[in-house]
Parts: C-alpha cells; sequence; structure tokens
C-alpha cells in the first residue's frame, strides 16, 4: 500500500490522465487486502483524479477462495461494481497442475455468493487447450458457471511463453505440451456453447451479456490512455508505452526511495502505430480500418483471406471470423508483410 502510493505521487507530476472512467485492481491478488486498505487505495485516486462519470467501472480481481458474503458486502460498499473471478477451471487435477489453492466447487460458489449479494457483474476466467492427460473439460465448466449467473466469461487458450518456468518443464519433459490439436476445437465449442446461451463474442477472448462488456478492456484495444502502478504495471500515456520494474522487491526499493520504477518505456514508430491498432482492432468484433492502417490500395493476400473464410469485409472495414481468430497472428503478418513489400 504504501509502495503503491509512493509511486502514484511520482507520477503526479508526469502523467495525463486526470480523470478516470475505469479503475482495475488486478495483475495479483487484491482481494486479499482488508476493507480499510481497499477504501484508502480507491479514495487517493478518487480524491486525487476524480472519476469522470458518476458509475465508474470499478473491478476487482478475485480468487474464489477469498469470496465471502462479508467481503462482498465491504466491496459494494467502498464503490466496486465488478468482480473478475479466477475460476481457470472446475478440474481437481488441472488446479494442481497450475498451482492454484482454491478447490474445484470454490468457483461455482463464489460466483452464487456474489450474485446473492447484489454484485453488477460478474466475469469468470476459465482456460482451455491444457495438456490433454489433465482430462480438462472447458466446455463443461463452462456450462456448470453459467448455471449460476456471470455475465461475463474470459476464456483464455493456454500459450507457452520462453522463459518460463512451464516451457522449462515442458523442454525437460516434466510436464506434457499442451493439446494444440484439441485448442481449435475447444475454442468453436466454446463459441457455440455461449452463443446459443446469448452472450456477445466482442473479444477474442471475450463473452458478455448485453451491456455487461468490460469497459476497463476495452480501453486497452481502442488504445486509451491507461496508467498501472505497482511492479511490472504498464502504462500507456500521450503515446508512450512505460512499463515497471517486474521484481517486486527491487520494485520497493526503488519507490520507496523515490526512484522512478520504470524498467524501461517506448514511443512507436508510424508503422508499428500501424500494426498494433490494425492487430487490436481485429480482435474485436468491431474490426478494423483498413484505409486507416494499410493505406488507400488494399494487399493482394486480403482477398485470399477472404476467400478463405478467415476476414469478411464491408467497405474499409475488416473483421476476423472465427477461424482468422485462430491464425490472427499470421494473418496480421501477412497483411502488413505485402503492404511493407509492395
Amino acid at each position: 500500500m504504501r509502495a503503491i502510493e509512493t509511486e502514484f505521487e511520482l507520477r503526479q507530476t508526469n502523467h495525463a490522465v486526470q480523470r478516470l472512467e475505469t479503475l482495475y485492481l488486478g495483475g495479483g491478488t487484491p482481494s486479499l487486502l482488508s476493507r480499510n486498505q481497499l477504501d484508502q487505495l480507491i479514495g487517493l485516486f478518487r480524491a486525487e483524479l476524480r472519476f469522470a462519470t458518476a458509475e465508474p467501472e470499478v473491478t476487482i480481481e478475485a480468487n474464489p477462495d477469498d469470496v465471502s458474503p462479508t467481503a462482498v458486502d465491504d466491496w459494494l460498499a467502498l464503490g466496486i461494481n465488478r468482480v473478475s473471478l479466477g475460476v481457470q477451471s472446475l478440474n481437481p487435477a488441472v488446479l494442481q497442475w497450475m498451482h492454484r489453492p482454491h478447490r474445484a466447487e470454490d468457483g461455482p460458489s463464489a460466483v452464487r455468493v456474489l450474485k446473492d449479494a447484489g454484485m453488477p457483474s460478474v466475469s469468470v476466467d476459465v482456460i482451455f487447450g491444457l495438456p490433454r492427460s489433465l482430462g480438462s473439460d472447458p466446455v463443461g465448466d463452462v456450462q456448470r458457471l453459467l448455471e449460476h449467473g456471470p455475465d461475463h466469461v474470459s476464456a483464455y487458450g493456454l500459450t507457452v511463453e520462453p522463459r518460463t518456468p512451464l516451457s522449462r518443464w515442458i523442454n525437460r519433459g516434466a510436464v506434457e505440451a499442451p493439446d494444440e490439436s484439441g485448442y481449435a476445437d475447444e475454442f468453436l465449442q466454446l463459441h457455440d456453447l455461449l452463443d446459443r446461451e446469448g452472450f456477445e463474442h466482442y473479444e477474442i477472448s471475450n463473452y458478455a451479456l448485453a451491456g455487461r462488456r468490460s469497459r476497463h478492456n476495452q480501453a486497452y484495444w481502442k488504445r486509451k490512455a491507461y496508467l498501472g502502478l505497482g511492479p511490472s504495471a504498464h502504462s500507456f500515456v500521450a503515446g508512450v508505452r512505460r512499463w515497471n520494474i517486474r521484481d517486486w522487491a527491487k520494485y520497493d526499493r526503488a519507490v520507496l526511495a523515490e526512484q522512478d520504477p520504470r524498467a524501461g518505456e517506448e514511443r512507436l514508430s508510424e508503422d508499428q502505430d500501424r500494426l498494433e491498432r490494425l492487430y487490436l482492432g481485429l480482435r474485436t468484433s468491431e474490426g478494423a480500418d483498413l484505409t486507416e492502417q494499410l493505406g488507400a490500395h488494399p494487399p493482394s493476400s486480403l482477398h485470399s483471406m477472404v476467400e478463405q473464410g478467415w476476414l469478411t469485409l464491408a467497405g474499409h472495414k475488416a473483421r476476423a471470423t472465427l477461424e482468422g481468430w485462430l491464425r490472427l497472428d499470421s494473418l496480421v503478418a501477412a497483411l502488413t508483410t505485402s503492404v511493407e513489400g509492395g
């Protein structure tokens, strides 16, 4: 708490975010904070920056085992109106494999507690594309969770990043690699289920009932300015992206010595900016304006992508299909390479 407040004071003189539309408490376990700590934290932003609307979206990430009627009553009293619940799976073997502390039954129970207490918006995170040997059933997990009334679902496919513990375990054979063949099947099955249940697929990994999209996450995809505080936090202000020291102890020492905790920053070039706008636009159901990002003459590869059913066109607007979303990285790379090569 002390470090966050100190960093906020350091940032006050050089950031351009003056009025908040959303506040997101996440990237860890903020659900462990007491009511007084949360009040102190939210009050800091409310006093110094002010909220742009009478009812801003205020989200807290929570582990299922941290959700109790008392905790939810405290959150509601503090103006928190959205909870992002890290369920991940309802399979005990998967939770153990992921080193998650909660039990399989804690996920549905937490959703019920939140809904019974009157939390306006409840989102659940689930993961798919796991190693087949774990017996994961993400579609069945989502079906069970929907019985308890969440209005938003984030479905993330497992990816193996270089130089992570998971990557090292797989390389030495200690852990089975994720099931690439099942990844697409599970993605399409999850989409079919959520579509039948009235959820809008508004971003590659996100589904929401009407009026329940995440306003905070949409700010990232629309490249609005955002201010991040804490170890490893990212900010995007006045066209500059900045990220903080990742290691908690190093971050803490720097901030409490009133030193800037940033680990690096970048200002995107014009080409990088166009590529990012294209990529982020195609991640969403709104799509991307190709004239703005690729120029007046579309690349030759575009027509092939449409013919193969990966993109749809409406005027200058391109939208990725489900099949397109499954190969989004390669689509964007092909589009931009064609333009640069031409």
